[in-house]
């Protein structure tokens, strides 16, 4: 049996620190785990397209051409989860909820998206902002300027945590806000496994 987690959080909650403790866990504990990021499915599917040569021109795009890479990510990797053998099967999907463009907010889990995956569960990271700061200035790989003052974090907290809920009432899919405080990752990684293992 197939069971679809999605993973949210802004930028520098430590999601995917928390994901790779949880899947080592999960798989010691006999689980077929797969963790994927749908951000890498985006990008290599914009670039087969010629289209972005980095993740981070995503956000550039026209909302059509984002829509459409969400769409064809999101079909790549249920087909890709389903062939995976055994009874037991746990698809981690690593995304965002709420992505910031210079339009404004735009959906990381639309509708096509949401049935494309068929999630059973939306489970939200989250910090505190002066974590999310501290974390987002050591993150050397893709600090971005327009997503790390403070209000803004303040406010994508937000945002994340209203766009999350709505996905998790289109898809029925169950709710979970998990707390990553710094220090506390193996915690975090402990509550999501439970949340995993009850559905």
């Amino acid at each position: 049996m197939l069971r679809v987690v999605v993973v949210v959080g802004i930028p520098g909650v430590g999601k995917s620190t928390v994901l790779a403790v949880a899947s080592k866990k999960l798989s010691e504990k006999g689980y077929t785990v797969r963790l994927v990021n749908f951000g890498d499915y985006m990008l290599n599917y914009l670039r087969k397209s010629g289209v972005v040569k980095s993740r981070d021109q995503i956000r550039s795009l026209s909302l059509t051409a984002q829509l459409e890479a969400q769409e064809a990510a999101a079909r790549d990797i249920r087909r890709e989860l389903e062939a995976l053998p055994g009874d037991s099967v746990i698809g981690i999907v690593d995304t965002h909820a709420v992505i910031k463009t210079r339009l404004g907010y735009w959906p990381g889990l639309p509708l096509v998206v949401l049935r494309e995956l068929k999630p059973s569960v939306i489970a939200v990271i989250e910090a505190s902002p002066d974590e999310i700061i501290s974390r987002q200035l050591r993150d050397s790989g893709r600090y971005r300027a327009d997503l790390s003052s403070r209000e803004t974090i303040e406010e994508l907290l937000q945002i994340n945590r209203y766009y999350a809920i709505a996905s998790s009432v289109i898809s029925g899919a169950a709710l979970r806000f998990i707390q990553n405080s710094e220090g506390s990752v193996e915690k975090a990684a402990e509550e999501f496994i439970k949340v995993v293992e009850e559905i």
